[in-house]
């Protein structure tokens, strides 16, 4: 099965990431982020296998993050609210997200990529 980029196009981390796997000719299915955003349970499922905390699956330097000032409200919010919140808006998830149904990646780090898709 090909791995799951959940990405967003304009975003340069993303194409970062993009540009890894093509170069490491690793298959990959784009779904993109706003279009098609992940549900609370597909979101669920990603934080529970990922090993993550999970304020690690918010986009913090976005600009949605900021205007609902989840900074400080996160940490009153339960789980399933938050992945409620998540589930809600596709660009306060932090991108990409990477899963081959198993394993999961946040963001785009090199080495990351390569201990886990290569």
């Amino acid at each position: 099965m090909p791995l799951k980029f959940i990405q967003y196009p304009k975003c340069t981390t993303c194409k970062k990431a993009q540009k890894w796997l093509e170069e490491n000719n690793v298959a990959y299915e784009s779904i993109h982020i706003v279009e098609q955003t992940p549900t609370q349970q597909q979101l669920t499922e990603l934080y529970k296998k990922s090993g993550l905390p999970l304020k690690k699956f918010f986009n913090t330097s976005g600009n949605k993050y900021k205007e609902l000032g989840l900074k400080d409200k996160l940490a009153n919010m339960s789980e399933e609210e938050q992945l409620a919140l998540l589930a809600s808006d596709g660009m306060l998830i932090k991108r990409p997200v990477v899963t081959d149904g198993e394993k999961v990646t946040l963001g785009f780090k090199e080495s990351d990529f390569s201990e886990t898709w290569k």
